[in-house]
């Protein structure tokens, strides 16, 4: 069937509310069409399953944005910050990080890290592009940085339940001087 761009984005933000809300196992396709008001059949569709339809819904929000060919080495530490907040923030929330902690739904946790891994090979040769034009030092270990930037998030949602205003910028400023070269 053809894709309708509003009814993915409909399937996909209800996808995703629920799973930030109550976790992997409230993610059902009848929850999903109650959530959004679109048919289950018109779900089906599109989605062979849940797993599926959340598979989907993550890569939507996981996928990182473009980095401007001519960013800056400033620009492309906040990108990998943005990108970062955007896979626990905007991504699983904490209703999907609970679960994966948990273990409670092992098939989503193995769907969610297929998919972190794919994005963090982005954001891995965004950092190693960075070292190897000297924008970045030479011996960043983009593996801990990023689990450095993607802790960060979790510490400051457990701590305040948001990310506060101006957040990401102070992130920035605290790593800046880590990678700078």
């Amino acid at each position: 069937m053809p894709s309708r761009p509003d009814v993915d984005a409909g399937i996909a933000d209800a996808t995703l509310a629920l799973l930030r809300r109550r976790g992997p196992k409230a993610v059902t396709v009848e929850a999903v069409a109650a959530s959004s008001g679109i048919a289950k059949t018109t779900i089906y569709r599109r989605h062979r399953d849940r797993r599926d339809m959340l598979a989907a819904a993550l890569t939507r929000v996981t996928t990182p944005d473009p980095l401007e060919p001519d960013a800056d080495a400033p620009d492309r530490l906040r990108w990998i910050i943005s990108e970062a907040v955007k896979a626990i923030d905007v991504g699983i929330g904490f209703g999907g990080l609970a679960a994966m902690l948990t273990d409670e739904d092992p098939e989503f946790n193995k769907l969610f890290r297929r998919i972190l891994a794919e994005q963090r090979a982005d954001l891995e040769s965004v950092i190693d592009a960075a070292e190897a034009d000297g924008s970045f030092r030479a011996d960043v270990d983009s593996t801990t940085f990023i689990d450095a930037v993607v802790g960060a998030v979790i510490a400051e949602r457990a701590r305040t339940g948001r990310l506060s205003r101006g957040w990401e910028a102070r992130l920035f400023d605290l790593f800046w001087p880590v990678v700078r070269p």
